[in-house]
């Protein structure tokens, strides 16, 4: 049985981290550790994490609490504390849906080539309140470096041989960490593998680091300029990125994504902390 591992950076997030401690305690998958790097936060995130960590049933959850450089330096030593076969991160306000470790684990053994695994996702408001689904598609590496980060950082699991080769996160990059790393490892020949099935919730929030929008383009374009043959003016990968947007619409068209998308707005509004309440989780199963 493969073992997962999700690595979880966290700064002065306790009201939202529990939310995500559930969200992995309460997987159906049994063999899973989950690490909580903290950034010696100064709210209450230490007592809570102290207090589940001696609960029984939270055998599986590691934590430590110090000074870091920033969320990717945080990712990085959780990456280089786990055991697990795979490893994902999942940030302190967002949270796994139900049955997705699983599913993730199936997928990983089921295609022993494949470096990266990523999957659908549903974005959120601050309660957990749905806003609405978001399908993927299988992996193109033009879509991704032109058109730019569709895969969801919190439904994307690597391989430990990604990370024993050396090949963690830029730590210069303090918003498109992510991008960056996905089109590094696609440039470097890790196969990238798409799993049809919603993996984890997004919250949608105005002090999300990923919506600073300045420096998004500027990291995006610093990200395009080393790994792309074009060597194109700035203006040239808007242009681009609106091609591409054609692609990606085309490849989502005919693999079903935006009917599944348009499936889960009757739910819009709808309670998705499946951990919480059993209509939360027969909610969260249907998107």
């Amino acid at each position: 049985m493969l073992k997962l591992t999700v690595v979880t950076p966290s700064f002065n997030h306790a009201d939202f981290l529990q939310d995500a401690l559930l969200s992995v305690k309460e997987q159906s998958y049994p063999s899973v550790e989950h690490i909580i790097v903290d950034g010696a936060s100064t709210d209450h995130t230490c007592d809570l994490l102290r207090k589940n960590a001696a609960t029984p049933g939270w055998e599986h959850l590691r934590w430590i609490s110090e000074p870091d450089k920033g969320q990717s330096d945080a990712i990085n030593k959780g990456f280089r504390m786990a055991t697990g076969d795979l490893m994902a991160w999942l940030n302190a306000d967002d949270y796994l849906l139900p049955g997705s470790l699983e599913a993730i684990a199936q997928y990983a053994a089921a295609h022993p080539e494949v470096d990266v695994v990523y999957g659908d996702s549903i974005f959120v408001r601050k309660d957990g309140d749905l806003l609405r689904a978001k399908k993927e598609h299988a992996f193109d590496f033009r879509v991704l470096l032109y058109r730019g980060c569709y895969i969801q950082s919190n439904t994307t699991f690597y391989r430990r041989r990604v990370i024993d080769e050396g090949l963690l996160l830029q730590e210069s990059y303090r918003v498109c960490m992510d991008y960056e790393y996905f089109v590094r490892l696609a440039g470097k020949g890790k196969i990238f593998g798409y799993l049809n099935y919603p993996v984890a919730a997004f919250r949608w929030q105005g002090t999300n680091r990923s919506l600073a929008t300045k420096q998004v383009r500027k990291e995006r374009l610093q990200i395009q300029d080393n790994w792309s043959q074009l060597r194109l003016p700035h203006a040239c990968y808007d242009l681009l990125s609106n091609i591409f947007r054609i692609k990606r619409t085309s490849m989502k068209l005919f693999n079903g994504g935006y009917w599944g998308e348009l499936k889960a707005l009757p739910y819009r509004g709808m309670d998705t902390r499946w951990f919480r309440s059993a209509a939360a989780q027969d909610l969260s199963k249907s998107v």
